[in-house]
């Protein structure tokens, strides 16, 4: 159990510097992706993946 809420609680972190460092490296492009639990959520759990259809949805609704 406590092994589960560690590779957890590492993945929130890696998803949190994964949107940060997105966020800095295309700052200048105006492409900015909020910080927030539900960004921090599709990254945790879906991995790459879910940082590009993040992407994708900010084209799309911009």
């Amino acid at each position: 159990m406590l092994k589960k809420l560690g590779k957890l609680l590492r993945n929130i972190v890696l998803a949190f510097l994964l949107l940060y460092g997105l966020n800095y490296l295309v700052s200048s492009l105006h492409v900015y992706i909020p910080i927030n639990v539900f960004t921090v959520g599709i990254t945790t759990f879906l991995g790459l993946p879910g940082l590009a259809s993040l992407i994708i949805l900010f084209f799309i609704v911009k």
